[in-house]
C-alpha cells in the first residue's frame, strides 16, 4: 500500500484514551455493556438531548436494527438516495425490503426533498436521509411529508453527530437515527457506531434486538433473574475496549470539533474564490444548517478531470480521494431496473466529487502544502477562458500593428 506524507485521514488520539483503555482492562471487564459502555451512552444522551442512545459495533448495524425495529420485511419499500453509502441500503435490503432510489439536490447533495411525495407508494415503510457531509437535509418538508403519509422517518447521521439543522441538533428528528465512530469521522474508536432512539416506545425492544434477541439488558440492571431468547436480534453490542477510546474522544468533542473548524476554514478561505472562478463547485451548507466540519470536497468538471487531480496530489504525496459511486448504477441497482440517467444529480455528482486530506491533528503546514498545491494546477474551464482573452489580445496587437 501507498505511503503518503499527507494522508486523507490520520487518527489521532485527543484525551484519556489510552488510560480509558487500561482502565477497561484492569477491572476485568472488556466485553460489551461495560462501564465505558454506559457512560459513552449518558453522555451523547446528555448532549443530544434524547431519550435513549444505545452504542453499537458499526453505524451499518444501527441501520439494520432501524430495519428490525420497524418491522420491514419482503415486498416493503424504503426511500432513500442513492448517493450514500451501500450501508443505508444493505440494512434494509437484508430484511428483503425494496430500496426506493431519489435525486439529490445539486447544492448540498441530499435526497430531494420535493422528489419524496411521488416516490411513495402503499409499500414504503420508511424514508432515510443522509445528512451528507453534516450538512442537514430539509427536514421541515421530509418531516411533514412523512406525518402525512404515515412514514417512519430514519437519519443516516454517519457525517453529522453535532451538526444542527435550524437549531437543532441533527440526529433528534427522526424516529431512529444512527452515528457512525469509524476512523474516518470526527469522533472514532477505530469501528463503531450508536443507535438514536427518539421515540420511547421502541426502546425496550431495541435494547433486546442489540443483545441476541434477548432480555439480558435487564438482567444486568437487576429487573429479571435470568435472561432468555424474547425477538430476532444479533450481537451489535460493542467491546467495552472500544467504548474506553471512545469515550476519550467524546469527553475532547469540544476540542475536536474547533480543530476541525479551523481546517475546514483554512481550506475554504484559500480555496472558495479559486473554485467559483473555475466553475469547479465546494461544500457550502445553506442558511439554517450548521456543519461539524466533518469534510471538504470539490467537484470538478468530471471523472478525467477528478482523476487527474487525484494524481497531480498523489505525486506531491497527498492522498485526496473520491467517493460514493452511485448505488442504482451499481450491479444491484441495475438488477433493480435503474438505469443510467435515471437520476440525473446524482449521476453527475457522483462524477465529480472529491475529498481533500481531512483530520482533526491536519496542522497548518502541512495543509497549506496540499493547498498550494491545488492553487497552481491547471484546471477548469478558466483555462478556456485565459486563452480566448490571450487570442483576443493577440489579434488586437496585431491590429493595431497593421494599422501603424
Amino acid at each position: 500500500m501507498t505511503e503518503f506524507a499527507i494522508p486523507f485521514n490520520r487518527v489521532a488520539p485527543a484525551g484519556r484514551e489510552f488510560e480509558y483503555i487500561r482502565q477497561a482492562i484492569d477491572r476485568r471487564h472488556i466485553s460489551g455493556s461495560g462501564p465505558f459502555t454506559h457512560d459513552c451512552e449518558a453522555l451523547l444522551e446528555r448532549e443530544l438531548g434524547v431519550p435513549r442512545v444505545l452504542l453499537t459495533t458499526s453505524c451499518t448495524h444501527a441501520l439494520e436494527m432501524c430495519a428490525l425495529l420497524l418491522d420491514v420485511g419482503p415486498g416493503d419499500e424504503v426511500i432513500l438516495p442513492s448517493f450514500t453509502f451501500v450501508s443505508t441500503a444493505n440494512a434494509f435490503a437484508l430484511r428483503g425490503a425494496r430500496p426506493v432510489f431519489v435525486d439529490v439536490r445539486d447544492d448540498t447533495l441530499n435526497i430531494d426533498e420535493r422528489l419524496i411525495a411521488a416516490a411513495i407508494t402503499p409499500r414504503t415503510k420508511a424514508i432515510v436521509v443522509v445528512h451528507y457531509a453534516g450538512v442537514a437535509c430539509e427536514m421541515e418538508p421530509i418531516l411533514e411529508v412523512a406525518s402525512a403519509r404515515g412514514v417512519a422517518v430514519v437519519e443516516d447521521n454517519a457525517h453529522g453527530l453535532f451538526g444542527r439543522y435550524r437549531g437543532r441538533l441533527l440526529g433528534t428528528f427522526g424516529a431512529l437515527s444512527a452515528l457512525s465512530f469509524h476512523e474516518t469521522k470526527n469522533v472514532s474508536c477505530g469501528e463503531g457506531g450508536a443507535l438514536i432512539l427518539n421515540d420511547r416506545r421502541l426502546i425496550e425492544r431495541a435494547e433486546i434486538i442489540r443483545e441476541k434477541g434477548t432480555n439480558r439488558s435487564r438482567f444486568l440492571r437487576g429487573e429479571v433473574d435470568k435472561y432468555t431468547w424474547m425477538d430476532v436480534g444479533s450481537s451489535y453490542v460493542p467491546s467495552d475496549l472500544l467504548a474506553a477510546f471512545l469515550f476519550g474522544q467524546l469527553e475532547r468533542k469540544d476540542d475536536i470539533q474547533r480543530l476541525r473548524r479551523v481546517v475546514f476554514e483554512r481550506y475554504d478561505g484559500a480555496l472558495r474564490d479559486w473554485a467559483r472562478e473555475r466553475d469547479i463547485g465546494a461544500l457550502s451548507p445553506p442558511e439554517g444548517c450548521e456543519h461539524p466540519s466533518h469534510m471538504y470536497y470539490l467537484r470538478l468538471s468530471g471523472p478525467d478531470e477528478r482523476e487527474r487531480f487525484i494524481r497531480t496530489l498523489a505525486e506531491a504525496g497527498m492522498l485526496a480521494v473520491s467517493h460514493y459511486v452511485a448505488l442504482h448504477l451499481s450491479p444491484v441497482g441495475r438488477r433493480l431496473g435503474y438505469r443510467p440517467g435515471d437520476l440525473p444529480v446524482t449521476e453527475r455528482i457522483s462524477d465529480q466529487l472529491v475529498r481533500l486530506p481531512f483530520f482533526t491533528s491536519l496542522d497548518e503546514r502541512d495543509q497549506r502544502a496540499v493547498i498550494e498545491r491545488i492553487l497552481t494546477m491547471d484546471i477548469g474551464p478558466l483555462r478556456a477562458h485565459e486563452a480566448t482573452v490571450a487570442t483576443n489580445d493577440a489579434r488586437e496587437i496585431d491590429d493595431r500593428a497593421r494599422r501603424r
